[in-house]
């Protein structure tokens, strides 16, 4: 499919869905207050499950870093030891 037809029918579907909610609050059957509300507290929600997996993450990282320091320092020490 071309891009340019794939744009426009997506350009075609958000004017579809805005057309429709339009009408639904013009209506009085949309209560925007509580849906709002609800997908703020679902964002929320969805922020702390990823600064939660980022920060456990970081923490993995951080001791594989301590780890290869601490074999790179064993490698230098093994090296300085042995005769040459």
């Amino acid at each position: 499919m071309n891009s340019n037809v794939k744009y426009a029918l997506f350009f075609l579907g958000g004017v579809v869905v805005g057309a429709i909610g339009a009408s639904a609050v013009s209506r009085g059957k949309l209560d925007l207050k509580s849906m709002t509300t609800g997908l703020i507290s679902r964002g929320l929600d969805v922020k702390d499950a990823v600064v939660a997996k980022v920060e456990t993450v970081k923490e993995n990282v951080d001791d594989l870093v301590a780890e290869a320091r601490y074999e790179a320092e064993q490698r230098r020490e093994k090296k300085g030891s042995s005769p040459a």
